[in-house]
């Protein structure tokens, strides 16, 4: 029987913002949470889908951005776009979750 908690789901979404304070996690740190209590947890096999699509969807916006930095001086106003996104997007749906709110994640790619 699977239960409800929303609170590890909200420390799910809150996770992603482990890189703005250790350097790097923002894509571990979900994906382990997800990986050990998909099956536990209510929604959280939903939920972790949709914050691992985001992350690898920002990383392959981040590395698509370079050539664009290189080449056109566009790939500045992505990577910026990228790193609103990647701080403001986990707080927003940690917010909605623990509200009993669906989150929602723009610009990512269906991955999983």
């Amino acid at each position: 029987m699977r239960r409800k908690d929303n609170q590890l789901i909200v420390i799910t979404h809150l996770s992603q913002l482990s890189s703005f304070v250790l350097g790097f996690g923002s894509l571990i740190v979900p994906l382990i949470l997800w990986a050990c209590n998909k099956n536990d947890v209510y929604e959280m096999d939903e939920q972790g889908k949709q914050i691992v699509n985001f992350q690898l969807s920002m990383l392959i916006y981040t590395i698509a951005s370079i050539p664009l930095i290189l080449f056109f001086g566009l790939g500045l106003l992505l990577l910026l776009t990228v790193c609103v996104l990647l701080f403001i997007m986990p707080i927003i749906n940690a917010v909605k979750v623990s509200n009993g709110n669906e989150p929602y994640y723009p610009m990512t790619l269906n991955l999983l």
